[in-house]
């Protein structure tokens, strides 16, 4: 989705400016805990307003805003809940992505940090060791937020003749599982935080594949590559390190590479060609900037030519039908010979 147009004029600027009012809407909903207190149920806003303990004109101007963003639905004086909130923002529902939401609502603070962060070129927060609790919430929200895509990429992918798969920085093994769950003759094994692992070991215990799924704890830039490997994972890793970090961790995976094997790499890139979304590219970097100490997003083109660095001399872009994948849908690809 294109998220940013050009801005050529007062009127484009002031609007760009005030596009914070529905996230700050949403938000608010959010911590009203609005979709999972409406329910199914069809709703006033004074009824709604007694059950939230808040004033009946906020509510209602809220719920009015909340059904123009087409989140609610209206039946005379009354509203109800459509399918999103009653499914992925409802507490109640086992489609709830809690974690998710508590990522990008708990961003709405620290962007408002940007100005020192850009002053500084320090992230927020504390840059100390990462809290266990804080890695596996971040686990469960990016598991929340890669299932789609991960399913999406595995039935792109054939991996029926490849014996091992590296998934680097995988986290919950989102995508690992995915392709084992595809490829029945494929072992995986996840690459992360220990804290990480803790939450990929809980999603994959009760998979029948998830048996052919094993881990290791380790630092991606300070510990030694579990093995060797037909294929090495990477999706979103590239873009928390600077590129010399980058240009490590390459070399370092590409001497645990099995003859022939494949570095697979996931995220938001710049491409030279139209049609791919920079605004969104760009944006993404703004994040690294807040919460890395170095991270940054790249060029298809520079990845591609520190892959050809370390030595895998053959690189491309694989593209995902459209519309599916993360980010453009891009992949690249580094082999060895």
């Amino acid at each position: 989705m294109n998220v940013q147009q050009p801005i050529r004029t007062m009127s484009e600027f002031r609007d760009a400016m005030y596009a914070f009012r529905l996230p700050r809407i949403l938000a608010t909903a959010l911590d009203l805990d609005v979709f999972t207190k409406m329910g199914a149920r069809w709703w006033t806003p004074k009824a709604l307003a007694k059950t939230l303990n808040s004033h009946e004109r906020g509510v209602e101007i809220l719920l009015r805003n909340l059904e123009t963003a087409g989140l609610l639905n209206k039946r005379g004086t009354s509203y109800g809940v459509g399918q999103l909130g009653q499914t992925f923002l409802n507490k109640k529902s086992p489609d709830y992505q809690g974690a998710y939401l508590g990522l990008l609502h708990h961003q709405w603070e620290n962007w408002g940090k940007l100005t020192d962060t850009v002053r500084t070129g320090k992230p927020v927060g504390n840059d100390g060791p990462d809290d266990p609790d804080d890695r596996r919430s971040f686990t469960w929200a990016m598991h929340q937020r890669s299932l789609p895509h991960a399913k999406q990429v595995a039935a792109q992918f054939n991996l029926k003749n490849i014996g091992s798969l590296l998934d680097v920085g995988g986290g919950p093994g989102t995508y690992a599982l995915e392709l084992l769950k595809k490829n029945p003759k494929l072992q995986a094994r996840v690459w992360d935080r220990e804290a990480a692992l803790e939450v990929a070991q809980t999603i994959a215990k009760p998979l029948r594949h998830g048996k052919r799924l094993s881990y290791y704890a380790g630092d991606l830039l300070k510990s030694e590559v579990p093995g060797k490997f037909d294929v090495m994972w990477l999706s979103n890793v590239l873009h928390i390190f600077s590129p010399s970090e980058n240009n490590i961790l390459f070399r370092k995976l590409k001497r645990a590479l099995n003859p022939g094997g494949r570095i697979l790499i996931q995220d938001t890139f710049l491409m030279d060609k139209p049609g791919f979304d920079t605004a969104e590219t760009n944006l993404f970097a703004v994040t690294m900037l807040l919460y890395t100490p170095t991270g940054n997003t790249y060029s298809a083109k520079d990845v591609q030519q520190w892959l050809q660095a370390c030595g895998l001399k053959k690189t491309k872009c694989l593209h995902m039908k459209k519309g599916t994948g993360d980010w453009d849908g891009v992949i690249i690809e580094g082999k060895a010979s």
